[in-house]
């Protein structure tokens, strides 16, 4: 199928070898690649931090071919979500009917071995090419956050490494959370005067919440996303102790997803109307909100030089997703960005995930000619 197929297929057998599980140390594949990316010429610098568990973990940034803002940057996160451990052959690269199965062949190992396969031929180039390596992407785009924050991994265009099917993604919506905490009165069951349900008030709280996410939030739209509009879930909630006492806490999460155009403060501004409304009309009513996270989108411009090679490089024209991917803070870093890898997202974070043969070759073809476009031989 292809010259390069034995060098992806030993290079993907290796990187899902490590079991890079977000609550696990990232060092083992980011000494590997470091390894391959300093024997082949590029200059590497690691970022560690700690995580909140208290493990080390490692961003890596490679440059070859020059100094200062790279031309064209690969990125790919190095860790993977769990697997069930009735998984057996989950760390060992398995191929059945032309696809390779193991945990992070889909998201985002098999990317990493197209992007190592392509940046270790790249040879005499005219512009700097950099490898960007992640952690912590699963776990709420941490990695990529620290590089922000530090300045590193400057670019001026960015492909960033998600199962995409080989179609360039040119914008995402966010990703935000916050915990929405109703008080009430504990009191026996048997007598309801003597408390306040705080679930009851809940109930109240969310029928709000679900009006506004379906008609507000669905009045501002944009038409390049299915759906058009940011989405609302409560998809957890917690309250009371027991089937015979009125509770006296109830707490949920609600998670929205902002189209690029939407503030991520504009949920939370909901969130604190209903809570005044509710608290005017039943002036005993308390409810705490506390915002956990607000990653925005990305809209990078359907004609920006990056999407339009890709879109002609793959045969796909360029689209959007409703998931969130580190393109915003390569853009943040000053990168026109584009999400783009083997493989399908349906099939990541499940047992049994792979990624297609011809996906991967394919892959490693179409960044090979753009690390020749952007970065060029001499």
């Amino acid at each position: 199928m292809s010259d390069t197929l034995p060098a992806l297929r030993a290079t993907l057998t290796e990187l899902v070898a490590m079991d890079t599980t977000s609550a696990r140390p990232n060092a083992p594949l980011v000494d590997y690649a470091q390894a391959k990316l300093e024997a082949a010429g590029f200059s590497a610098e690691r970022q560690r931090y700690t995580d909140d568990a208290g493990v080390e973990k490692v961003n890596l940034v490679a440059v070859k071919g020059g100094t200062g803002r790279a031309e064209l940057a690969l990125v790919g996160h190095t860790d993977c979500v769990p697997y069930d451990p009735a998984w057996t052959d989950a760390l060992r690269l398995t191929e059945k009917d032309g696809k390779l199965y193991a945990r992070g062949a889909c998201d985002t190992k098999g990317f990493i071995a197209c992007a190592l396969t392509a940046a270790l031929k790249a040879e005499r180039l005219r512009a700097p090419l950099m490898v960007v390596l992640t952690a912590d992407e699963e776990v709420g785009l941490v990695g990529a956050k620290k590089l922000v924050q530090a300045g590193l991994g400057r670019a001026r265009h960015a492909i960033v490494g998600e199962p995409t099917r080989l179609t360039p993604v040119r914008a995402n919506k966010g990703y935000c959370l916050a915990e929405v905490e109703v008080l009430g009165k504990e009191g026996h069951s048997a007598y309801p005067e003597s408390g306040a349900s705080a679930i009851f008030r809940a109930g109240r709280f969310l029928q709000r919440l679900e009006h506004l996410a379906t008609t507000v939030l669905r009045d501002e739209r944009d038409e390049g996303f299915q759906p058009p509009f940011t989405t609302v879930n409560v998809g957890v909630i917690q309250g009371g102790k027991a089937k015979n006492i009125i509770p006296g806490a109830c707490r949920f999460i609600v998670e929205w997803r902002p189209i690029p155009g939407q503030p991520p403060e504009r949920v939370p501004q909901l969130l604190e109307s209903i809570r005044q409304e509710l608290v005017r009309d039943e002036p005993a009513y308390e409810a705490h909100i506390r915002v956990l996270r607000t990653d925005r989108g990305v809209n990078t411009k359907a004609d920006a030089e990056v999407v339009r090679f890709l879109a002609e490089a793959s045969g796909n024209a360029s689209t959007t997703v409703s998931f969130g991917t580190e393109a915003p803070q390569m853009t943040e870093l000053g990168a026109e960005a584009v999400v783009f890898g083997p493989g399908d997202i349906r099939v990541a974070h499940q047992t049994g995930e792979y990624v297609p043969v011809d996906d991967l070759v394919r892959c490693e073809a179409v960044l090979s000619r753009a690390v020749a476009h952007f970065c060029g031989a001499r």
